[in-house]
């Protein structure tokens, strides 16, 4: 795996090299499916693509969580649509510090479908700005459609029932607040999978939401033989995995489902506090 992160200078010295990479825009606004969209439409990266947390990064919201997996080959499509090959490099970006939802897509892309050169923007669209890129407005690009078929690493992700019979670390991404169960502002159900511990995925940014140095993330990350990372939902638990993946850690495995599945069957334990 390449270095995952890629700063604003550096991508604008590829895009004027002989490889430059494709672009996706991956800004999104939880529990307004239009809102991503629109802000790609609205400004961009020059030539990038829009890719949709709910629509293209999920599959639809049910028993498995509210953003479980695509299908295979329905994410296939996507990359497909988007002209996305294995020979091109990719860059995605958003506009939250990665957590909503470069991460997803990257973990996606890099650990799940294998793609071997998959970058996130540091410090997102803020970061390209303030280095003085360009934005532009509109559909100005028309991808030309791959026939790239990823062979997909299910090995990389972990169901509920696997969760609950092993004894892995399990790093929960959500907040202090929701982790300890005194507030749930979205699921039916306050605490977290007993037996994990709290890192938010906000603690691996510096003010203006940057990544921390890879030296002070080795630091301060979980460790064990085995980690597994669940968030509310599968996405900001994302941000954790790529925090291992710049301090050049072990990759945790992703539990897509996360909180959001785990409440859904009463015989599952759960803790409070902590």
């Amino acid at each position: 795996m390449n270095q995952p992160l890629i700063t604003a200078g550096e991508l604008e010295d590829a895009l004027e090299g002989t490889r430059p990479p494709r672009l996706l825009d991956c800004r999104a606004r939880l529990g307004d499916l239009d809102a991503g969209h629109g802000l790609w439409w609205q400004a961009h990266l020059p030539n990038s693509r829009h890719l949709d947390l709910d629509r293209d990064l999920a599959g639809p919201p049910g028993a498995g969580g509210r953003h479980p997996l695509p299908d295979r080959q329905r994410f296939t499509e996507v990359l497909q649509r988007l002209g996305v090959t294995p020979e091109v490099p990719v860059v995605i970006y958003d506009d939250m510090g990665g957590q909503l939802a470069a991460a997803r897509a990257w973990w996606m892309l890099a650990c799940w479908a294998g793609h071997p050169e998959v970058q996130v923007l540091d410090g997102g669209i803020q970061a390209w700005l303030a280095h003085g890129g360009e934005l532009h407005e509109g559909d100005d690009v028309a991808s030309s459609p791959s026939g790239w078929c990823p062979d997909y690493r299910d090995d990389t992700w972990t169901t509920a029932d696997a969760l609950q019979s092993s004894g892995v670390l399990r790093v929960d991404a959500r907040s202090r607040e929701r982790f300890r169960g005194d507030v749930e502002p979205i699921d039916p159900v306050a605490g977290h999978i007993p037996g994990a511990v709290c890192r938010p995925s906000a603690d691996n940014l510096e003010e203006g939401g940057r990544f921390k140095s890879p030296g002070r993330l080795a630091e301060e990350l979980p460790q064990a033989d085995e980690v597994v990372a669940y968030c509310g939902s599968g996405v900001t638990a994302c941000h954790n995995i790529l925090a291992y993946a710049i301090a050049g850690k072990p990759l945790p495995r992703l539990y897509p489902g996360s909180w959001s599945e785990w409440v859904q069957d009463p015989t599952r334990p759960v803790a409070t506090g902590g």
